[in-house]
């Protein structure tokens, strides 16, 4: 049993959202985790790709199921992690002026959360403590006055209904072929500071 007395480490969800793996949404990711850890932060860092993560179906067996989404996939341990985690990154490139498939995938199916905590008055997040922080970085190829809105309005949206505050971004336009983000490292540092602001 933990001790009361002792403060306990701070946990980081770190998502990657990108289906191309060491280019500039991964790198700039990266460096928000190592800000991070630098502070004590304990990360668990996901690559969404990587995950066997299917379509929400809007079933709404979510309801009769107390909140548990009927299919049983990776996403099962996405939700138990997003219940009992303190700070969030997500990371996406723009794709057709959104998140990537894989991002808004997994999003979609926090409709399991959405229904617990709208429909059967239940909690989303299963510890007591500080308020949930939650930051979002994304790179798109264009210079679009607009480029990221669809993105951000879509993630501040998903952190509302995980009762975890929008704390944070960094949204950088006109950054395109993989690597272009070795160009500019005063955005990987960026990235860093950002990282770092989590454990306050």
């Amino acid at each position: 049993m933990s001790n009361p007395e002792i403060p306990q480490k701070l946990k980081l969800l770190a998502m990657a959202g990108s289906p191309r793996r060491g280019c500039n949404t991964d790198r700039l990711l990266n460096e928000a985790i190592a800000g991070a850890a630098g502070q004590g932060l304990l990360v668990k860092q996901v690559t969404l790709a990587d995950l066997d993560i299917s379509p929400c179906q809007h079933c709404d067996a979510c309801i009769q199921l107390g909140g548990r989404c009927v299919i049983e996939d990776d996403m099962q341990q996405i939700h138990q992690d997003i219940r009992e985690y303190d700070r969030f990154i997500i990371a996406s490139p723009v794709f057709f002026m959104g998140l990537t498939a894989q991002a808004k995938a997994m999003i979609d199916r926090c409709q399991a959360l959405w229904v617990l905590k709208n429909v059967l008055n239940l909690p989303v997040c299963l510890k007591t403590g500080p308020a949930r922080k939650g930051i979002f970085i994304s790179a798109g190829g264009t210079r679009y006055t607009n480029l990221f809105q669809g993105s951000v309005a879509t993630v501040k949206s998903w952190y509302k209904t995980l009762d975890i505050e929008y704390s944070g971004e960094l949204l950088l336009p006109g950054i395109d072929m993989c690597n272009a983000i070795t160009e500019h490292p005063a955005f990987l540092k960026e990235a860093f500071l950002l990282g770092q602001q989590l454990a306050n």
